[in-house]
């Protein structure tokens, strides 16, 4: 644009873009603070300790209800919490106030939020072999705190819209959007250098609190057997990666030996283990799903809250999600998805398939059945993009429909009509005394008796499948393991 007629000079053009980058980035070189952890100075984007203490405030009840909520068992985590404050004490923010929450999740994880909240789910507690292996977890939490690397994180996220304001400014709006999207990658999950910045400070408190440090990488090690092994009984045995926390997490052996060598911490006179400990705390724990989420026991479902049960083909493995429970084929050429309905649809279950679920689709041979005693309807979609696709809609109450939408590749479609058929025949209401009946499945602490072996404790488990390598899993066992007469291992019973 020009002023007066005159256009801009390409000097004073060049001139007035630096300049609008340097004021743009002027306020953030000021926004500076050292990490208490490691004494480094990192650039925080002016995100204060008291605006961490607020951001993990707030987030702290979206997690919570994300995760399943707390773990309601006052001991557990009590001593969860014991162990997180006395590791606390020996760091470099012992006056800072630490919330550590046993999240009721099955599921294999632990984070940190910023503040001082840190979290363990009782599926990492299950896993775990000893005292030592937790105190490690919540060491490594405790040091993203104390390095502040949320702060940190949020830095990299200002300076990467700064530099996505400063290239808007010189090669135009596209260039911004550009910045913007390399900032979110940036802060997606910890860079190595965090992970191994909270390993040298979790294994320095470790140490400081008279912790065996090298427990922290005999759990990583045994964070991966749990991964492969998730993997294989998902059938997608190529892909351990995306079943193991360490995804998000970036260490290895070798670099959180480094990191303890790095802190000192590599050698404690007559360290605490405390596997007794540990395992009497633990003894009695729930071990999967929560009664309110409903349980998977071999290829059925049942739901002892909201009554009911079914159950899918062999060859197909359950998968209970938050939303929706999920059976998928070995082969992954077919598909059953199984959900809950809008409540208070007052028409017929033809009416409900034809004008509000499948409105938006052609259905084709709709037609009134029912299943066991139920109200039901269901209907092909014609022309399905995926293979071929079957809905079914199944009154339970005056309130609640349940949905199956069954799924398969067009080859496999005519094999697989008698199966399908056989899974909605069996959805059934369940009565109060099935209801009652169900419980969830536990970890017990179980004393090996001479002449037991590997495969003779494994068959007690509950589980259809993989008895044996759940088992080693469990204990962070080899194969060729030798168990001891008197040795206390880890099993799950109903």
């Amino acid at each position: 644009m020009s002023w007066l007629g005159w256009s801009t000079p390409p000097f004073l053009k060049r001139s007035l873009r630096g300049l609008v980058f340097v004021l743009a980035v002027l306020p953030l070189v000021a926004a500076c603070a050292t990490a208490p952890g490691t004494g480094r100075t990192i650039f925080t984007g002016g995100l204060s300790e008291q605006g961490e203490a607020d951001l993990g405030r707030q987030e702290h009840p979206k997690v919570m209800a994300q995760f399943g909520g707390a773990y309601e068992d006052p001991a557990l985590n009590a001593y969860v919490s014991s162990v997180g404050n006395l590791l606390v004490q020996t760091s470099e923010l012992p006056d800072l106030k630490f919330t550590f929450t046993i999240l009721d999740s099955p599921v294999v994880n632990a984070f940190a939020l910023p503040g001082g909240y840190v979290y363990v789910t009782r599926g990492l507690l299950a896993l775990a072999e000893n005292e030592a292996e937790m105190a490690g977890v919540l060491a490594h939490e405790i040091g993203h705190v104390t390095a502040r690397h949320s702060a940190e994180r949020y830095g990299q996220t200002m300076a990467a819209n700064v530099a996505g304001l400063g290239l808007g400014v010189l090669l135009g709006g596209p260039a911004a959007q550009a910045g913007g999207t390399l900032g979110a990658l940036l802060v997606r999950s910890y860079s190595r250098e965090q992970e191994f910045e909270a390993d040298m400070l979790g294994g320095r408190y470790l140490g400081r609190a008279r912790y065996d440090t090298g427990a922290m990488a005999g759990f990583l090690s045994q964070l991966q057997a749990h991964a492969r092994l998730e993997a294989e009984l998902a059938g997608q045995p190529e892909k351990a990666d995306a079943f193991n926390i360490m995804q998000t997490h970036p260490r290895t052996a070798d670099r959180i030996n480094r990191a303890l060598a790095q802190a000192g911490a590599n050698v404690v006179d007559d360290p605490i283990v405390a596997q007794d400990i540990y395992f009497d705390k633990i003894d009695g724990m729930p071990y999967g799903d929560k009664p309110e989420e409903g349980f998977i026991r071999g290829r059925s479902f049942a739901h002892p809250i909201l009554k009911f049960a079914f159950e899918v083909p062999e060859g197909f493995r359950l998968y209970n999600q938050a939303q929706r429970v999920l059976a998928l084929s070995g082969d992954r050429k077919a598909a059953i998805q199984f959900d809950r309905g809008p409540k208070d649809y007052r028409g017929s279950m033809t009416d409900y398939l034809t004008r509000s679920w499948g409105a938006r689709t052609q259905l084709t041979g709709v037609e009134a059945i029912t299943v066991n005693g139920l109200e039901a309807a269901t209907g092909q979609v014609a022309n399905a993009r995926n293979g071929d696709l079957r809905l079914l809609a199944i009154r339970y109450d005056a309130t609640t429909i349940y949905r199956f939408i069954f799924q398969s590749a067009s080859e496999r479609t005519a094999s697989l009509n008698r199966p399908f058929r056989e899974t909605t025949y069996s959805f059934r209401k369940l009565s109060d005394g099935e209801a009652a009946a169900l419980k969830p499945h536990r970890v017990r602490i179980y004393q090996v008796k001479a002449g037991d072996t590997p495969t003779s404790i494994a068959a007690r488990m509950p589980f259809a499948e993989a008895k044996l390598k759940r088992f080693l899993v469990l204990n962070g066992f080899e194969e060729n393991v030798t168990l001891r007469v008197g040795q206390r291992v880890k099993i799950i019973s109903e």
